[in-house]
């Protein structure tokens, strides 16, 4: 009855472990290589396009505050300049 449980647990181990090793083994193939590479670009073009967005939000907002500071006829250079305007 014990060598049954120990010859079980050895197969069960051995099973995960080839399943394990065939699974990086397909990583190294070219099919898993190209995989990895499209979802690198994937990603980095998931990034990009977030950073992209968040900019054109930001450029949104700056420019919403212009428009509101120019219509109540403040200047912006209070904003740049807290002490006063600068003359060169």
């Amino acid at each position: 009855m014990r060598r049954m449980l120990w010859l079980g647990i050895g197969l069960a181990i051995g099973a995960l472990v080839v399943r394990a090793v065939t699974k990086k083994a397909q990583a190294f193939t070219p099919q898993g290589i190209a995989a990895s590479a499209r979802d690198s670009a994937v990603g980095l073009a998931g990034t990009v396009r977030g950073f992209v967005d968040d900019v054109r939000d930001g450029m949104a907002e700056r420019e919403a505050e212009i428009h509101a500071a120019f219509a109540e006829g403040a200047t912006l250079d209070e904003d740049l300049y807290p002490e006063g305007r600068q003359h060169r």
